[in-house]
């Protein structure tokens, strides 16, 4: 695929991908969830994000990707992964064109191993809050906000586990949603430098389960 996504394509389809992931986040056995990252078909592409609500017991008010566990019928994680993405923000399965896989990754404070599922779409269709007991806003920032190196912080959660973070107004994209986005911006080509000791703590906003990410 040439445009904004040729190195992307190209790089998701490298064997060796696999082989990036640091110990603590190889996975230790098949995926039990899947997440969308979602990509609009422009010069600019943004990446969709989810703000989850406010009352659920895990991560509740934290910014995420699409996605949740897998559910009998299921075919495989790109499905699980379009099938939340509907759920959730009322994008149809069909408007999604598949790019690839990141490769399955630890998510070390659950224990649970998430397959990330990168995909296009227009960018046109609407998109709602389809289920408010799971999501409490939609939000889409562009790869121009996000490889902005005024954007980006590293985050330090009170255990002492620091990480890739962006602060965009009164939003704080930190955990394991942050090393998903980090690494799509280095596969995709968009990185740019930014100031690795400029570290802020997480907000208690965002860190509702005091769980590490």
């Amino acid at each position: 695929m040439n445009g904004p996504f040729g190195q992307l394509t190209a790089t998701l389809s490298d064997p060796r991908l696999s082989g990036r992931l640091t110990p603590e986040r190889r996975p230790h056995g098949p995926a039990g969830a899947a997440v969308l990252m979602l990509l609009s078909e422009n010069d600019d592409p943004d990446l969709l994000f989810t703000e989850r609500a406010g009352g659920l017991r895990k991560h509740a008010g934290q910014i995420s990707f699409p996605g949740g566990s897998y559910e009998p019928g299921d075919a495989d994680a790109p499905a699980t992964a379009l099938r939340e993405t509907w759920e959730e923000v009322g994008l149809e399965p069909d408007k999604v064109t598949l790019l690839g896989r990141l490769p399955v990754t630890r998510l070390p404070v659950s224990r649970f191993d998430v397959a990330p599922v990168v995909g296009s779409w227009s960018g046109r269709d609407q998109m709602i809050v389809a289920s408010p007991d799971e999501v409490a806003a939609i939000h889409r920032w562009r790869i121009s906000e996000l490889t902005d190196p005024a954007n980006r912080v590293m985050s330090r959660h009170p255990g002492g586990h620091t990480g890739p973070a962006w602060w965009f107004d009164d939003l704080f994209l930190w955990g394991f949603t942050a090393y998903l986005t980090d690494a799509l911006l280095k596969l995709g080509g968009w990185s740019r430098p930014w100031d690795h000791d400029r570290v802020v703590d997480v907000p208690e906003r965002f860190m509702r389960d005091r769980q590490l990410p």
